[in-house]
């Protein structure tokens, strides 16, 4: 890392971090076979069990306790799904909550229950890493519209022991939130020592800082922007219309008739994968070299690698998520503005704030972009909040932040353990 001298402007601290980062691989690397596979089996059984009665901790919210949505809904009850690593100091002031993005849940650092895979985020969370779970209390919880256990439309619903589907109200960022905030409330933690994600993840961060910034005494927003793009939008929609298109998803309603539309839900995952990538990574990964053949078949097999890889990627995801909560995530997305609740001025949502900030964008980055990050700094900056900023260089694109990127861990590791200075807390997460 090559960190700038920091400077002192307007009672606030900008620390501007430029960071390049020495590519490890050739671009002709060799890389790991990658087979066609056919059509998935999907779990239903297991991915249905999970909806309603999770493979992780659970806080159920009754009738007297309803969540309040922005299109205007009470939703009633509901619960979260959850999952905690490490423990919650005496004085409670150790918590930090991470947010999934939007094909993720809550199992940041354990198996995950149907698909037997590590947790999606073991290289910044457990003992030594980042997230050390020997010093702090980590929180994960699956999103309202979610599928493995928090309430959404794959969920029962108690009115009419007839799963949701497309019945579920719109849900939206600020209400993730809100349900998140009433499971902080539950859990008996009054200040979050840290909020952090990356995509979707980063915004519940920033919609956090904004709806309760007395709240959050830290936030580590990676690879997010404080709205979504049209071109985001766009993908989102590309995603979405695969969905419907798709005969077995039967204007949601599928579970009902034994049907599931994993063709149309692979597409979407397909066309989402690719804008988690970069050119760069796709061609050193996989340029044009064919799979499993030294000629072309003259057919619409998967002749190249990247096809087979994208075919994988599809099929594997259609096992773990439900078809409607990827509807209802992409559109929670693309409402998301901050600057809109606030006169279109960002700046404004942040007014007063006494949270420190640390902002991580990657270079090859294009779903979300430096310039996005840039323009949220600037709007902290002039709300005189504490933040520091870091541009990575690296060519893994949008998903960097869940690869082995040793300057992230390194810049993220530095925040947290000041933040945690900062707030007296010793070596081991009890205050000094």
């Amino acid at each position: 890392m090559i960190p700038a001298e920091p400077y002192v402007q307007a009672g606030f601290f900008y620390g501007l971090i430029s960071v390049r980062k020495h590519l490890r691989e050739e671009a002709g690397a060799e890389m790991t076979n990658v087979q066609s596979i056919p059509s998935p089996s999907v779990h239903t059984e297991e991915r249905a069990h999970e909806a309603d009665h999770p493979s992780s901790l659970v806080a159920a919210f009754g009738v007297d306790q309803p969540l309040r949505l922005d299109c205007g809904v009470d939703l009633s009850p509901f619960q979260i799904a959850y999952q905690t690593y490490g423990q919650l100091n005496g004085e409670r002031s150790n918590a930090i909550l991470i947010f999934h993005a939007l094909t993720g849940d809550q199992h940041v650092a354990n198996v995950h229950p149907v698909t037997g895979k590590p947790g999606w985020w073991e290289t910044m969370v457990g003992p030594g890493r980042p997230l050390d779970t020997d010093r702090y209390f980590i929180i994960c919880s699956n999103v309202i519209g979610g599928c493995m256990g928090s309430t959404g439309p794959a969920s029962t619903n108690p009115a009419t022991g007839k799963l949701w589907g497309l019945d579920f109200p719109m849900i939206t960022i600020p209400d993730m939130v809100r349900a998140q905030a009433m499971l902080i409330d539950r859990l008996g933690i009054e200040t979050l020592l840290c909020v952090t994600g990356g995509s979707m993840g980063g915004m519940q961060a920033l919609q956090w800082t904004a709806a309760y910034p007395e709240r959050v005494f830290s936030a580590l927003a990676v690879a997010c922007s404080t709205r979504h793009s049209a071109q985001n939008i766009a993908f989102h929609e590309l995603g979405r219309q695969a969905v419907m298109a798709d005969p077995d998803w039967r204007g949601g309603r599928y579970f009902e008739e034994g049907t599931h539309p994993h063709r149309g839900l692979g597409v979407a995952r397909m066309a989402g994968h690719i804008t988690y990538l970069s050119d760069a990574a796709l061609h050193r990964k996989f340029g044009r070299r064919m799979q499993d053949r030294d000629l072309p078949t003259f057919s619409f097999d998967a002749d190249f690698q990247v096809e087979s890889y994208l075919r994988y990627q599809g099929s594997s995801f259609v096992e773990r998520f439900d078809a409607n909560s990827y509807l209802y995530l992409t559109r929670a997305m693309d409402y998301f503005d901050i600057a809109a609740d606030h006169s279109g001025v960002l700046a404004r949502a942040f007014r007063g704030i006494q949270t420190r900030f640390c902002v991580v964008s990657f270079t090859s980055d294009w779903l979300f972009p430096t310039s996005e990050s840039r323009a949220l700094v600037h709007a902290l900056n002039a709300s005189s909040a504490r933040v520091s900023f870091a541009e990575i260089e690296t060519d893994r694109g949008h998903d960097a932040f869940l690869l082995d990127v040793p300057e992230f861990f390194d810049i993220s590791r530095a925040f947290l353990q000041s933040a945690g200075t900062a707030r007296g807390l010793a070596k081991g997460g009890r205050p000094t």
